[in-house]
């Protein structure tokens, strides 16, 4: 089959690789649409992947081509999103339920061969089949918006709050809906790129700029998410968190990436500074409000590339062109 494969530092070429095999409690799924993330940009400069060559892809749905001998809650057919986490259930995260932060983690598409290719293997207990009215395609989308269910998990979200997101592209636009779903009084957006402000103003923003500067809001906000994992974007953020306000580390940094902090005013304003993993425990939820229709596919995809240009998928990725970016095998 042909597989995307990231082959070194900066380094990726889409080749003929074997076909997946299944595991008696795995699946085989034909890939319909795989998306681009900035974990794989990540993986193509040398972070998360242990090791490389690697398949990327870990935002993938499709269509089951074959079983193995112990599956049998899914079948030849079955169209599925697929949960990428690969955790141990050993450690000691895991029985902590904490399996997000498992201490033998993996996934698929970044430790393990992942979506971005003809066809992937997973275990069927990841595979959360589709309901008629969802085009597979789009499903691909169910990972992301499981992060960003994640998120909310982590915080003491409550009604009325203000909120400030620092970026518009896929993930911040998922926080702005999930914020309007919880009952936000407020979203506010900022970011450089004017074509991604558009975007968010059509999802009914209810302020987008540039700069946080822009905004009239002396106090601050209750909730201050970072969805860039830009250090510029980290630092102006942590400043702008109200009293008793909570800041969200949403967006992956660099593993150099750096921010400075006020421990005093940290405690005399009683600000929390939290952070969220990947998935945990949301899934399933994400593709339950999925399918009810939290996200408009045809809004969030920008592209859909063949998976011969997964390179140039890359590229405009790391460009800041478009919103979401899928590569179809």
């Amino acid at each position: 089959m042909k597989a995307a494969v990231i082959s070194g530092i900066g380094q990726s070429e889409v080749i003929e690789v074997p076909d997946p095999t299944p595991g008696p409690r795995d699946v085989i799924v034909d890939v319909a649409a795989c998306g681009i993330c900035g974990t794989d940009l990540h993986i193509l400069q040398g972070e998360f992947a242990p090791t490389l060559p690697i398949v990327p892809g870990h935002e993938f749905a499709g269509e089951i081509v074959e079983v193995g001998g112990d599956v049998t809650a899914l079948r030849v057919g079955d169209r599925v999103a697929v949960d990428p986490s690969l955790y141990c259930f050993e450690c000691y995260y895991c029985r902590r339920g904490q399996n997000n932060l498992c201490e033998n983690w993996n996934a698929i598409g970044v430790s393990k061969p992942g979506g971005a290719a003809e066809f992937a293997v997973a275990p069927f207990a990841n595979c959360v089949k589709l309901p008629d009215h969802i085009r597979t395609a789009d499903a691909a989308l169910i990972e992301p918006l499981s992060c960003a269910v994640r998120g909310y998990d982590v915080l003491r979200f409550q009604l009325a709050n203000t909120v400030l997101i620092y970026g518009s592209g896929t993930m911040g636009l998922m926080m702005l809906e999930l914020a309007k779903r919880v009952g936000a009084a407020s979203v506010d957006i900022v970011d450089l790129n004017p074509e991604r402000l558009a975007t968010a103003k059509r999802l009914g923003v209810t302020a987008a700029a540039q700069s946080a500067d822009e905004f009239d809001r002396p106090r601050g906000w209750d909730l201050v998410i970072d969805a860039t994992g830009n250090a510029n974007a980290i630092q102006d953020g942590l400043g702008r968190v109200g009293k008793g306000g909570t800041f969200l580390q949403f967006g992956v940094s660099d593993y150099a990436a750096r921010a400075t902090i006020e421990p005093y005013k940290i405690y005399h304003e009683e600000i929390t500074i939290t952070g969220s993993m990947a998935v945990l425990h949301s899934y399933e939820r994400a593709a339950a409000l999925f399918a009810d229709g939290v996200i408009n596919p045809d809004i969030f995809i920008s592209d859909r590339l063949p998976l011969a240009d997964y390179s140039l998928a890359l590229e405009r990725f790391a460009a800041g062109i478009g919103r979401k970016i899928q590569v179809i095998p």
